[in-house]
């Protein structure tokens, strides 16, 4: 199993003021992170980033409020970009998406859709998601949810 990282961690890590590998060695050196009865190593796991995390990240350049932290946005997703594999939407996603979307929507439930895209890109894999606000994603059914 892999993880994907909500773009939550990233901004956590660009606060933070840490660069790329500084994250990604933070996240890898968790030891153990308990699930459902189940213990992750961390250090284990292949870690990814959703397309979508992208996106997200690029409004937030555009949003910077200084000139300093554009450059440190930039920086840090140029970085993201040559550290870690990226993975697209698919058609299949994108489906499985529309259909949890539906089922959601139809018992008053609303996720966002870029965290739902995340997610379902982390269910297509069979791996879970890493993130800082898990709200959203405890709402897909059968996705492994990690609090990073």
């Amino acid at each position: 199993m892999g993880l994907i990282l909500d773009s939550t961690v990233f901004i956590h890590a660009e606060r933070q003021g840490e660069t790329v590998r500084q994250m990604l060695s933070r996240i890898s050196n968790t030891e153990f992170v308990p699930f459902q009865g189940k213990t992750y190593r961390l250090a284990d796991e292949e870690i990814g980033v959703s397309v979508i995390s992208l996106m997200e990240l690029a409004h937030g350049i555009v949003r910077a409020d200084t000139p300093q932290r554009l450059e440190q946005r930039a920086r840090f997703l140029s970085e993201l970009k040559e550290g870690v594999p990226i993975y697209p939407i698919t058609e299949i996603i994108a489906l499985n998406a529309g259909h949890i979307d539906g089922d959601l929507a139809s018992k008053g439930m609303r996720i966002a859709l870029s965290d739902l895209l995340i997610g379902v890109t982390a269910l297509d894999l069979g791996w879970a998601v890493g993130t800082a606000n898990e709200r959203h994603f405890k709402m897909i059914p059968d996705l492994k949810v990690f609090v990073l």
